[in-house]
């Protein structure tokens, strides 16, 4: 059988994934449209964001043991294909009564789509590319879909004036291309027959469901909420429980023994820490360009590609040095720049000058992409062939989980400071201290970035000017609390990290069928 293009791969897993990134920002922008034209609430607006990230999350680890079993061509092409067809559907939302249970179902569906999609795709390019070219290919993967990130604030902004019903329709053509692709380059199929660990998924899906819905909602409920401490009490039970099954069955959902592996447990460690910073910036970097400097929507989107900029540049050079040299010297510079970076520009925040910040911010994205490829990779490259799909679902899994601890803790960061500020600043100008409340929980992001903004532009100049300062300075606290998290995933990198990289003998030669541990103290050999 002839070998698939490479290139021609990489370019149609490209193509299946970047719906899914186009899609974590897009929607967000249209909210306000939703609800003026289908007059869904501001309670089920957060739910169509949450239902799809929730959904995601619940099910990244299933998805990618199903995709080692039924093989991971065929789950593209299934996830692709349900992916867009829910997007149709969210598109064809009708008006009326039902306007909101329907989108909320169909955003669920995206969710769970791409939760079985993405850990495919991603196993997909790394057993089509070698592992002394793991490096480049993810670098890659990872900068061109990041990218698609920021472009959809952009996009969304020119959509959204024919039709906000577009942006759910603009993943119809993007899905037939990567189908077209998928096609024409023909990856590995290498479907397992082994069973499924029913109870395992059960487990997972709902311990990841209720601890990712408790941080969603903690700013909803607060975080003295019994509900909000239930759910992630309940979560993390289940995760404890679903980890002692996986040590005992014959064939686990997870390869939790790759854990005994300090390499595979170390880069976990770094992807969840920088993950806390990564995922939540999309969020925090647009409310600051619309609240702080003004911007619309889709311009913040510009901003968002400042730091796309300086992570796709450095994402080459660091998938090269992990090819040559492995995961830790580039993880190591990597998790160190980006300390630096967010700490400078956090220190910049509150001049309210785009000019001042572009380079700090750049760096940062700079020291992300040095790390985010290459820490993936090295995962990846310590399991074996037939537990790629299931050893993605786990880092894919790892990096969602911190994402949303991330934007929970960081968001009631800013919720609280902004709300102390902006009330403070407000009384002092003589407005009731009822009213600067109210303002300030519009202001903080409580009740939506949009709104807070507008707020602020009915304002008069100074106090406008005073309002947007404020949360500027709040805004850096969240940066410098990024800034730490990085300093953390440093100290592990360089403490914990091993040295050399992965052989590709090593790694063919892996004995097991299900990602589990040969003898020893490593799964995986190295090489200096």
């Amino acid at each position: 059988m002839q070998a698939p293009n490479k290139k021609l791969v990489l370019a149609a897993m490209v193509f299946a994934v970047a719906m899914l990134f186009i899609d974590q920002t897009i929607v967000a922008l249209a909210v306000p449209r939703l609800q003026h034209d289908v007059h869904v609430s501001p309670t089920e607006s957060q739910w169509i964001i949450n239902g799809y990230l929730l959904a995601l999350s619940a099910f990244f680890a299933l998805g990618g043991r199903v995709a080692d079993l039924l093989g991971h061509r065929r789950m593209v092409v299934i996830g692709v294909v349900a992916f867009a067809v829910s997007s149709a559907l969210c598109g064809a939302t009708p008006k009326g009564s039902v306007a909101a249970a329907w989108l909320i179902l169909f955003r669920v569906v995206q969710g769970a789509s791409a939760a079985f999609l993405f850990p495919a795709a991603l196993a997909i390019v790394v057993d089509t590319f070698a592992v002394a070219e793991r490096g480049r290919a993810l670098a890659l993967f990872f900068s061109i879909t990041g990218g698609l990130t920021a472009i959809g604030p952009i996009a969304g902004g020119y959509l959204t004036q024919w039709t906000w019903r577009s942006i759910f329709w603009i993943n119809v053509p993007v899905a037939i291309v990567a189908l077209v692709l998928i096609y024409a380059s023909k990856p590995a199929q290498r479907p397992q027959h082994t069973p499924l660990d029913v109870k395992g998924a059960v487990l997972i899906s709902a311990g990841m469901g209720l601890a990712v819905l408790g941080l969603q909602q903690a700013s909803a409920w607060g975080w003295t909420s019994v509900a909000t401490w239930a759910c992630l009490a309940a979560g993390l039970a289940l995760i404890a429980a679903f980890v002692r099954l996986e040590l005992r069955v014959s064939d686990p959902l997870v390869p939790v023994r790759l854990f005994a592996d300090r390499g595979f447990a170390v880069d976990n460690a770094v992807l969840f820490m920088i993950s806390i910073c990564f995922v939540p910036l999309f969020f925090f970097a647009s409310l600051y360009a619309q609240i702080a400097l003004g911007k619309t929507a889709s311009n913040a989107g510009v901003f968002l590609l400042v730091f796309f900029l300086g992570f796709t540049i450095a994402a080459q050079w660091g998938g090269r040095i992990l090819d040559a040299r492995g995961a830790r010297p580039t993880v190591v510079l990597g998790c160190a720049v980006a300390a630096v970076g967010f700490y400078l520009w956090g220190s910049k925040l509150d001049t309210l000058s785009f000019s001042k910040q572009w380079f700090y911010l750049a760096v940062a994205g700079a020291g992300m992409g040095l790390v985010l490829g290459p820490v993936s990779a090295d995962a990846l490259n310590r399991s074996s062939r037939t537990a790629y799909g299931a050893v993605t679902g786990v880092t894919q899994t790892v990096r969602n989980f911190g994402g949303s601890l991330g934007l929970a803790v960081l968001g009631s960061v800013l919720i609280t400071e902004t709300t102390s500020r902006v009330v403070t600043t407000l009384t002092g100008f003589g407005v009731p201290r009822a009213a600067a409340t109210g303002i300030a929980h519009t202001i903080s992001g409580a009740s939506g970035g949009a709104g807070g903004s507008a707020a602020a532009a009915r304002a008069p100049h100074r106090v406008t000017q005073a309002v947007q300062l404020d949360f500027a300075l709040a805004t850096r606290t969240v940066v410098y609390g990024m800034a730490v998290a990085m300093a953390i995933a440093f100290l592990i990198a360089v403490t914990r990290l091993p040295a050399g990289r992965a052989t590709q003998e090593a790694v063919a030669a892996d004995p097991s069928q299900r990602g589990e541990l040969s003898p020893g103290p490593a799964a995986v050999s190295r090489t200096p």
